[in-house]
């Protein structure tokens, strides 16, 4: 698998650019409260730009998609 095909599958089925669409469904915020607390604890979060190390996504963004699924599966 190269690295692209790599990436991709990291991301999952929800795209960083999701965020944008109107038709997008977005977690509840209890939900969203424990995925990024989730992330605040995890060895993979970048704390100076809140993004995911193995799939490069800004997590504050992702979190709040209601079909989103951390690369590691940690939520």
């Amino acid at each position: 698998m190269n690295k692209w095909q790599e990436y991709k599958k990291k991301l999952g089925d929800t795209r960083p650019w999701d965020v944008l669409n109107p038709k997008a469904e977005f977690s509840e915020e209890e939900l969203f409260n424990k995925r990024i607390n989730t992330c605040y604890s995890c060895e993979e979060f970048i704390r100076v730009t809140a993004q995911c190390k193995q799939c490069g996504c800004f997590m504050k963004l992702k979190a709040k998609l209601k079909e989103a699924k951390c690369p590691i599966n940690r939520w």
